[in-house]
């Protein structure tokens, strides 16, 4: 006996359980995607906290005095940190979305932004490099500022930010091409109570008897007819 599969109910599909499964917290931290998101987030919390704590001297920039350079920094690692909270609440209900195609949209967008956001903070790591390498110990001196570290904190996890939200987008692209495979596996599955059963029946190998116990399209009741002979001339 065999059983239909519907592709419409979102069983499994891209990489999540069935619509309506139970909530395991425990379970869910422990998600690849959730683990590497959460890790994105304290990552840009120290960014822009470090950059917006220390990195303004007198209206000047802490990087050569580039503003630009403070507000960029200040501006990825805040819509990071909202993108992170967005997508961990996402995660967290993506489970009860029974439509495949919602969430095929949903990893498209995470798969989108999270990649869109590795090129930014790579941008942003070589901006904030770059201009804190034209940055003279003199200026900085003249400003009253001594402490080095956490202009070179925010800088440090702007890099690690880029392995961060690169493992994001791998993540993404991962489900995504799960759910593609799913969309043309087979819509048939063979019945689990048979091992090894086919959904067709297997043809009888050359040679071998059908196994027929009557002759084909006798009617029930009749006598059967003798073998046809040729008449000797």
């Amino acid at each position: 006996m065999m059983h239909s599969k519907s592709k419409m109910d979102g069983g499994g599909a891209y990489g999540a359980g069935k619509a309506g499964a139970a909530f395991d917290p425990v379970e869910f931290i422990k998600r690849p995607q959730v683990i590497c998101r959460i890790i994105s987030w304290v990552f840009s919390i120290i960014v822009f906290g470090c950059i917006s704590s220390v990195g303004y001297i007198k209206n000047d920039c802490i990087y050569n005095g580039d503003t630009n350079a403070c507000h960029y920094g200040i501006g990825i690692g805040v819509v990071a940190f909202l993108g992170c909270v967005l997508f961990i609440c996402v995660d967290a209900m993506f489970d009860n979305f029974s439509s495949v195609q919602q969430r095929k949209y949903i990893v498209i967008g995470d798969m989108v932004f999270s990649g869109f956001w590795t090129f930014l903070w790579f941008v942003g790591f070589c901006y904030l490099t770059d201009m804190w390498r034209k940055t003279t110990a003199d200026w900085l001196t003249d400003k009253g500022f001594h402490d080095y570290s956490t202009a070179q904190a925010a800088i440090a996890f702007s890099f690690f930010s880029i392995i961060s939200w690169a493992g994001l987008t791998f993540l993404a692209i991962r489900r995504y091409q799960q759910g593609w495979d799913q969309a043309f596996a087979p819509s048939y599955e063979p019945d689990p109570q048979i091992p090894g059963a086919s959904p067709y029946p297997a043809y009888p190998e050359p040679g071998q008897d059908p196994g027929y116990q009557q002759q084909p399209f006798q009617e029930p009741g009749s006598q059967p007819q003798p073998d046809y002979q040729a008449p000797a001339y």
